[in-house]
C-alpha cells in the first residue's frame, strides 16, 4: 500500500455535531432538521480539502453515534483524520443553529474539552506548511488553554506558519475575560484572522488600521468587515495593506462564513497568490455558505419552494 502523503495543513480544535433547520426557519418552529458536523477548525480543513489541498483535522470525539457521524462527514469531505482520538468517557459536543438568531451550545464536559498538551505528541506539526487553531479552543477548559500555549510554542520552533482565528465566542467566555488572553495568543501567530465586530467588542478597535496598531506582531493580519470587505496587513519587506470589497450575496446565516473565508484565503496563500488574490479567494469561499444554514456548501435547498 502506498504511503499516504502528510497534510499541508493541520487544524486542531473541537468538532461537534451540528443540528440546523433544513430551511431558513427559526429553531423553535422548524419541522425539518439536518445533522451535520461543524467546528471552526474542522470547517477550515473541510473547505481546504474541497479546494484541493491536503488537510487534516486533529481533535477528540466521544465514543458515540454523534462522534462517528461527525467523523464520517469529515472523511467524506476529504479531511485526513489520522490524528483524531476517541474518548469513551466523555460525549461529542452538540450545537444548534437558529438561523438569524445565533447558536446554542451543548459542549460542557465534551471529549474535546479533555485534551491536554500531551495530545500534541503525535501530530505532524514539523512537516505541515500551516497549523491552524482558533480562540475557541483555549476557552473550552484549562487543559485546552494549556494545549494551545504548548502548540504555539511548538510551531514557533518549526517551519510551519501558525494561523490563528480569533473567533471569540461570548457564550464560552465574556469579552472582559477573553480580551487579554486572545490578544496574547494572536501576537504569537504568523497569520491572524479577526472580524472587525469582534475586535471592537474585545478591544475597542473600530477600524482595520486601529486593529493593526494594536496587533503589529503578526506577519499577516486579516481584518474582516462583513459585507464591506476584508483588509490584509503585511509586515517585513512587503509591508503595506490591501483591501478587497466583499461580494454581494443574500445572507441566510453568517455562522461558518469566517471559516470558509479563512480556507479560501489559505488555499490561495499556499498556491502563491498575491494579497488581492488571497482576499478575493476568501470572499469567494465565504459566499458558498452565506446563502444556507450549513457550515459547508450543500446541494440541498435552504428556502422552501413556492410551486
Amino acid at each position: 500500500m502506498p504511503d499516504i502523503p502528510l497534510p499541508e495543513v493541520v487544524a486542531l480544535g473541537e468538532t461537534m455535531a451540528l443540528v440546523a433547520p433544513v430551511f431558513a426557519e427559526p429553531l423553535e418552529t422548524a419541522d425539518e432538521f439536518r445533522v451535520d458536523s461543524a467546528g471552526a477548525e474542522a470547517n477550515v480543513v473541510a473547505h481546504l480539502a474541497a479546494l484541493g489541498r491536503r488537510a487534516a483535522w486533529a481533535g477528540r470525539l466521544g465514543d458515540d453515534a454523534l462522534g462517528r457521524r461527525v467523523a464520517g462527514h469529515l472523511r467524506d469531505r476529504g479531511v485526513d483524520l489520522r490524528w483524531v482520538e476517541t474518548d469513551d468517557g466523555a460525549p461529542t459536543g452538540v450545537y444548534f443553529k437558529d438561523p438569524g438568531r445565533g447558536v446554542q451550545y451543548y459542549r460542557a464536559g465534551s471529549a474535546a474539552s479533555r485534551m491536554t498538551p500531551s495530545f500534541l505528541d503525535a501530530l505532524p506539526l514539523d512537516t505541515a506548511r500551516v497549523v491552524h487553531v482558533s480562540g475557541i479552543t483555549p476557552a473550552l477548559s484549562a487543559s485546552c488553554d494549556a494545549l494551545v500555549d504548548a502548540l504555539l510554542g511548538r510551531v514557533a520552533a518549526a517551519p510551519a506558519m501558525l494561523s490563528f482565528d480569533v473567533n471569540h465566542r461570548s457564550a464560552l467566555w465574556p469579552a472582559g475575560v477573553a480580551a487579554g488572553r486572545l490578544l496574547e495568543l494572536a501576537a504569537r501567530a504568523d497569520l491572524v484572522f479577526v472580524g472587525l465586530d469582534e475586535a471592537e467588542a474585545l478591544w475597542g478597535t473600530a477600524t482595520p488600521d486601529a486593529m493593526r496598531a494594536l496587533l503589529p506582531e503578526p506577519a499577516l493580519l486579516v481584518v474582516k468587515d462583513g459585507a464591506i470587505g476584508a483588509t490584509e496587513f503585511r509586515g517585513g519587506a512587503d509591508s503595506g495593506s490591501t483591501h478587497v470589497p466583499a461580494l454581494s450575496v443574500e445572507v441566510v446565516e453568517a455562522v461558518g462564513a469566517g471559516d470558509a473565508f479563512a480556507a479560501g484565503y489559505l488555499a490561495s496563500l499556499l498556491a502563491g497568490g498575491d494579497p488581492s488574490d488571497r482576499l478575493a479567494a476568501g470572499h469567494a469561499r465565504a459566499v458558498t455558505v452565506l446563502g444556507g444554514t450549513a457550515d459547508f456548501p450543500l446541494a440541498e435547498p435552504t428556502t422552501r419552494s413556492t410551486r
